[in-house]
């Protein structure tokens, strides 16, 4: 015992200016520097302790944000379930503090309220006893993707253009005119009558687009040539495919702008989804051929999707309602989506042109080809309004059209630049006899025109 003082006494008259280090306590904490280290991850450390507290931990008493709830597996949605009903759960897993340990530590509050995003597409996804305790316990909210085009919105976007100015930071500022071109892309977004869009991250895209171009040229301030710049240099993907589509068709004269031609019409479609779309010219060719003595036939090609296909029956419907006796059990139909084997064809607004190229084909009627059309049919012949009518339009001005039909109840959806629209004439429809009337060039067959216009009393 002695032996052990007389050691310890000279290690102490060892003269150290230094820090002492890596002591380890009976609980196996750390002193460093004099200084006791709690929770330091020491061999005697409790396992609770070597844990870091997870999301719905740290939102005991606040609020816990999740975006995208779908994307969380049934497993770990079911957990969730737990801590909200349960108001507590164990801290779980290993940490870069759990020294390589998996631990698990005994329940600990997790009293928070919940706020979750997603698309719709969220619902086929989520877990219905969690979803059921949001309805149960909360509100399902739809958020809109438009506002009223009023003056009070127009200044609150305004607002908007400069805060992601501010937030760029490197961007000069908008000059009224800029910013009144950012507006109506709002307009022209919106994709309906007095509505401004609600998609701020894309107009924010082209904020900073703008931006960067002014500041590129050296100016003070973004004007409104930097804003019509930025549209065309910040043209998104499906905007791009929509250019090589259109250069590709003009190329191999699958898209015709001029003269007439039987059964055949330029319909018009869009390609991406929500606001990131474009429009394309969509050819349509319809063939009658003699049937086998049954039931007539009506088949449709093009890689069409489910609502396509239904669009094509309703045209049936209405042909037969016109031209039954001429083609009962006589003739066979078929009507061909021209090289759609890449993008497909879903929804049913060229429902109109199928129509009119049939009843071209059936009567051996030309169809004007310097006109397209786009519109949605119902089963009495009534044309119905569709979606994405700009891009529609500007789709046929593009690609050098003269006419385009359209709903009358998309008239005033129809936002385009007016040195651009004057390049085309805009003809609204309410009913298909209207269509066939401005579409086909009737010549010697007006009787048949009259006839038709009296049949659909």
């Amino acid at each position: 015992m002695e032996l052990k003082t007389e050691k310890i006494k000279k290690i102490e008259k060892i003269p150290y200016k230094g820090y002492l280090y890596n002591l380890t306590t009976e609980s196996g904490n750390l002193i460093v520097n004099e200084i006791l280290v709690k929770n330091s991850g020491g061999l005697g450390t409790p396992p609770h302790e070597r844990l870091i507290a997870g999301m719905i931990h740290r939102a005991n008493g606040g609020v816990l944000f999740i975006d995208e709830l779908s994307t969380l597996t049934l497993r770990s949605q079911q957990e969730l379930l737990t801590a909200m009903q349960e108001k507590k759960y164990p801290i779980t897993g290993q940490s870069e503090r759990s020294s390589g340990a998996m631990t698990r530590s005994e329940p600990v509050p997790t009293d928070f309220v919940i706020v979750a995003a997603g698309n719709l597409e969220i619902l086929r996804h989520m877990h219905p006893a969690l979803r059921s305790r949001i309805t149960g316990f909360g509100y399902e909210v739809y958020m809109n993707t438009t506002m009223e085009d009023n003056q009070e919105n127009r200044n609150k976007l305004a607002v908007f253009v400069a805060q992601e100015v501010l937030k760029d930071g490197k961007i000069p500022h908008f000059s009224k005119e800029a910013v009144e071109e950012i507006i109506q892309e709002a307009r022209k977004r919106a994709g309906m009558a007095g509505k401004l869009t609600l998609r701020l991250r894309e107009l924010g895209g082209l904020v900073r687009a703008a931006g960067d171009l002014a500041k590129e040229q050296g100016k003070d301030i973004v004007t409104k040539e930097n804003v019509i710049q930025a549209k065309k240099l910040s043209r998104n993907l499906e905007q791009q495919i929509a250019d090589k589509y259109l250069e590709n068709k003009k190329k191999y004269e699958v898209i015709i702008t001029q003269g007439k031609k039987i059964g055949r019409v330029n319909g018009l479609a869009v390609m991406g989804s929500g606001s990131t779309f474009s429009g394309i010219v969509l050819p349509i060719e319809s063939e009658v051929v003699l049937g086998g003595g049954r039931k007539t036939e009506f088949v449709a090609t093009g890689k069409l999707g489910e609502i396509a296909k239904e669009a094509v029956k309703n045209v049936s419907a209405i042909i037969l309602k016109f031209f039954g006796e001429d083609i009962k059990e006589k003739y066979d139909i078929f009507i061909q989506f021209l090289q759609t084997a890449d993008s497909g064809v879903e929804g049913d607004s060229a429902s109109i042109a199928v129509a009119t190229a049939i009843l071209s084909s059936l009567k051996e009627i030309p169809v004007r080809q310097d006109t397209a059309m786009t519109g949605s049919l119902s089963v009495k012949g009534e044309v119905l309004a569709i979606g994405g009518i700009t891009a529609k339009v500007e789709a046929a001005i593009d690609a050098g059209l003269k006419r385009v039909i359209v709903p009358k109840s998309n008239e005033k959806d129809i936002i385009i630049d007016k040195f651009k629209l004057d390049k085309v004439e805009i003809i609204p429809v309410k009913r298909i006899e209207e269509v066939w009337e401005e579409a086909l060039v009737w010549g010697s067959r007006k009787g048949l025109l009259s006839s038709l216009k009296k049949h659909k009393n």
